[in-house]
Formats: C-alpha cells, structure tokens, sequence
C-alpha cells in the first residue's frame, strides 16, 4: 500500500530513539478520510505510526521501546495525549461553577439570551447569562423564576448591566437577584464600580471556620479597558463600602472580608462584539489583561487569583483556540447564538444574521447610553436602524430642545421613523417610566434636553424589542446586535446542515466549537512536531448534530 495515502509525512526525522506501537494492524489507518477520522476521536490517544505500508495513524495499542517486540514492525513517529472537550481551559473555572465546560454564552439583551437558551445550556453542563438588560424587574424576575425551576442546582448567570441614566433600576435588579439567591451574575458595560454591584459581592461573603472567606455571590465582568479591569481585581473601594455600612446594607465582617477578595472571579476580555463594544483586537487584548492580573495578584496575592476569559470574536474552532492558546481560562460566545432556535428574537431576525458576512456590520447610538455618545455594533443590512439612529443622535447634539428642532426636521422625523408626533411619543414615555422608574419624568420636566433624550430613546429602545417580537411593518427599524463573528461562523458552517437555521441549536454549535478546537490542537500539534498534513485536515467541519 502507498504510504503517502494518508498525506501525513515526516518532514525531519526525530532526535529521540525509536520507539515501537504495539497494537492489532487493523486499526492503523493509512488512507487520508480514516485518518482524519482517527484525530477527530479527541477523547481517545493518538499515534502516528511508520510500516512496509507507509505512514498511518490508530488511537488504539501502545507504545514499546523494543522495536521489534511486536513482530510487525511498526515504528512510532509520534503520540498525542487524549484531549477530551471538558478538559480545554482552566479546570477551576469549571469547579467554580458547577460546569462540564470551559465555555459559556453571554447575555444578550431583552432576553434574546433566553430562558429557554440557559436550560437548554444548564442541562448540557454549561453555563449560559439571561439577558437581562433591557426588561422590566417583573420580567427578569419571571425568568429567574423559570430557570431555578429547571435548573434548581444551576448552572446558570444573569446579566446585570450598569446603566448610569438608571440607577434605581440596576439597584432594583440587585435587591432582585439577592432575594431569589442568584449566585452567579455577568456584569457588563461598567465604567466603574457602583454601590449596586459592590452590594451584591460584599453581602455574599461571610467567614468559614478556617477564618477564609467564603464568597456566595460570584461575578463576572465582561469588559475591554484596563482601568474598568483595574477596578473588578481589586477589592471593593473602601468609599462605597463605608456607603453601604452607613445604610446597614452590610455587616463590618463583611466589609473586612471584602477587602481579602477582588470584586470579580472572572474578567471576560470583550474584544470586537456585538452590541457595547470598543472593537478591540483579542490578540491584544488578552495578553495585556493577563500580564495586568499577573501585577494585581502579585499585589494581593488572593487565594484564587482572577481568571481571564475570552470573548468578541468567537464563533468558530479557529477562534477559540487561538483564545486558549493565549492563556485565555474559558471562552464566550455571543453572536452566532442569536441565530439559534432557542434565542429570543424573531425568525426575520435570525433569517437576516444566517446571511450575514463578516463585513455586514456598524456602529450606532446605543439606547442606554445616547446622551454619553456611547455607540454599539450592529448588523447593517436588512434595516434602515444605525443610519436613523445615527440622525437622532447628530439632532441631539444640535439642539436644545424639541422645540429648537426646525420643523422640516421635526417633520422627517415624526414621519419616518417614529411614525408618531413628538407628543404621541412623550406621552408614551410617561406611561413606561411611571412604572419602571417615574424620577426619569421628573427630571425631563425640568430639562428639555432631557426629555428631547427620552423621546429619542423611545425610538432606539423599541427597536431592537421590534426585532425580537417581530413586529410587522417595522421590520426596517430592527436594531439587531452583532458582531463580525456571526458572518465568520456563518462561512465556516455553510454548506453543512447547520446553514438551516431551523438547525441550530446552541448546545450542538458549543460541542462542535469545542469539538473543532480540540481537534485542530491536535492538527497543529502534528504541525509542530514536523509533519505535513493534508489540506483537508486544516479544517474542521459539523458533519451531523452532536446532541
């Protein structure tokens, strides 16, 4: 039989004696589909072996180091360990959480990142974050309700997301997660710490009869910046602890306790995602966060120094390892998961996401953060929503007032995007907010421009709820968060039955993500030690549902 059938060879030879395999002959794979099928076995060892019939690979026998003991002249070249899917990244991430993987789903707003997504996630052993932002207490709270149902033991995470133009409300999602015993939230878009968040971690903590700190309610931030990383591995500022001990929000051993611990478990390195995002690369992101944990650790020297996660940018085998590869603890997958059957948005929406390219993609206001100019990233075919939004915010920053607008102006406005007058608009303000927070009407009373913000908002809240229900007749107002990972992964995964979106389902995408790592590791082991490999090995892909 022709050795180079397998397309594997030996580009030097080996510096170490030669060793044999021992094993029977008919596992040894010499043709070029067998033997990527033998690597893609990533729970089982791997050896590459040379005989009369030339270069093959078997994840079966031994190794000998008596060339002859067997009989059958097999020469080992080479062996890589088993690396099965639970053990990539960090194991204490893992134990931490209560999950089979190093691999979680973050939050999507208004619950695109749904109940139904995090039990699914939850029962598979992996950790997915409601998306919280964006919905009413009353609604987070019937999802909390939903999941600790199913997944009484976890695991699972809500998001708290900081909204500075909201205080009442991130304080009220707290007090909610704590009356229900939420032990897990993913904290996101912070500039700073709040009052809101230290009470969460510090009203966790109490003392073990060992005198160490035992933490109950875990965090973990997903952020870009240094100096927002700065604050999370550091422990609570002793000004918002005072703050919270003055009101009898916390106890003095739990103020002293919070000084032994940083404020997150876990630091989520956001690179260029969808929704808030500062477009940074990962590849520089992720070193520049370790060698800053690496300074803090020094400083502190916690018991159970930060991890450092992965996320932006991933939605493929590729991306992921390259995050592992870099030191990344675990990684989180956002984009590509809001085409799957179990998101919450709408079947126009995911339609318009399956067809995305890497390139279909822009920044635009952000809803929570218009009057900071806060931008988002966001899918930009389909829908008429980044460049209208886009003119609210250049109007905003004009004028003064409503009123100041010049009425041509007003006039496009009312009749293109809202489709509504400015009156129609602010009385339907009045009604959201007299619910969810009525100081946000008193303020817009007493500052124009204010209420010129909240009417805006109107328009860029509504939108992207728009594109989660559905709503017909709007369908070029969808504001849809994405980032350039939803056209890598669609690419990766066309032409294979998961181009159907009715296919996708999110636990089947994370094993094929992980799967695919796994595997690729071994190629680029291979790769490594001298060994050219076939073109066809280069790539994995989903042949059929792993679920």
């Amino acid at each position: 039989m022709n050795g180079t059938h397998t397309g594997i060879r030996p580009l030097r030879t080996a510096a170490s004696p030669q060793l044999s395999w021992q094993g029977p002959a008919e596992s040894v794979s010499y043709d070029e589909p067998s033997a990527k099928l033998q690597l893609l076995q990533v729970d089982q060892p791997l050896f590459v072996v040379q005989s009369r019939n030339g270069v093959g690979v078997t994840s079966r026998g031994q190794v000998s180091s008596d060339l002859s003991a067997s009989g059958q002249g097999f020469e080992l070249l080479t062996s890589l360990p088993n690396l099965p899917i639970e053990s990539l990244g960090d194991p204490s991430f893992k134990a931490w959480y209560g999950t089979r993987y190093a691999y979680y789903t973050g939050a999507m707003a208004n619950g695109i990142a749904s109940e139904n997504m995090v039990i699914s996630l939850g029962k598979a052993g992996f950790l997915g974050s409601f998306g919280a932002a964006g919905l009413s207490p009353a609604r987070v709270e019937s999802a909390i309700q939903c999941i600790q149902s199913a997944l009484p033991d976890g695991p699972y995470a809500f998001n708290l997301i900081h909204t500075p133009s909201e205080e009442n409300l991130e304080r009220k999602l707290v007090e909610l997660y704590l009356n229900y015993g939420v032990d897990t939230i993913e904290a996101s878009a912070f500039m700073g710490l709040t009052p809101a968040i230290v009470l969460y971690r510090v009203s966790g903590l109490s003392q073990n009869p060992g005198g160490g700190t035992e933490i109950k309610h875990k965090i973990i931030a997903k952020l870009s910046r240094k100096e927002v990383a700065t604050k999370f591995m550091e422990p609570a500022p002793q000004k918002i602890l005072n703050q919270l001990l003055e009101e009898g929000s916390i106890s003095e051993l739990q103020a002293r306790l919070a000084q032994q611990i940083p404020m997150a478990d876990d630091i989520t390195v956001e690179a260029d995602s969808g929704g808030h995002t500062d477009n940074r690369p990962l590849v520089c992101l992720v070193p520049t966060m370790l060698a800053l944990r690496d300074e803090i650790q020094e400083k502190y020297l916690y018991a159970q120094p930060v991890r450092i996660g992965a996320a932006g940018g991933i939605s493929t085998p590729s991306s992921a390892l390259s995050a592992f590869m870099m030191g990344a603890a675990y990684v989180v997958t956002g984009s590509a998961n809001q085409s799957c059957v179990e998101a919450g948005t709408s079947e126009h929406t995911r339609k318009l996401l399956a067809q995305a390219a890497m390139t279909d993609v822009i920044m635009a206001p952000a809803a929570d953060m218009f009057e900071m100019g806060v931008k988002v990233q966001l899918l930009k075919t389909g829908t008429l929503f980044p460049m209208r939004a886009q003119k609210l915010y250049e109007i905003y920053t004009r004028f003064e007032s409503i009123e100041a607008i010049p009425a041509e102006e007003k006039d496009k406005i009312e009749k293109q995007i809202f489709r509504y007058s400015f009156d129609e608009v602010w009385e339907e303000c009045i009604k959201f907010f007299s619910e969810r927070d009525p100081q946000q009407i008193v303020k817009a009373n007493a500052n124009p421009k204010r209420k010129m913000a909240l009417i805006f908002r109107w328009y860029l809240g509504l939108s992207s709820r728009w594109s989660t229900t559905g709503e017909g007749g709007r369908e070029m107002d969808y504001q849809i968060w994405c980032g350039p990972s939803m056209g890598t992964f669609n690419d990766w995964i066309r032409n294979t039955y998961l181009a159907e979106i009715n296919n996708r389902k999110v636990v089947d995408i994370a094993l094929h993500i992980l799967t695919g790592t796994a595997y690729l590791f071994r190629v680029q082991s291979l790769r490594l030690q001298g060994f050219a490999l076939p073109a066809s090995f280069e790539q994995y892909r989903p042949e059929k549902p792993l679920i």
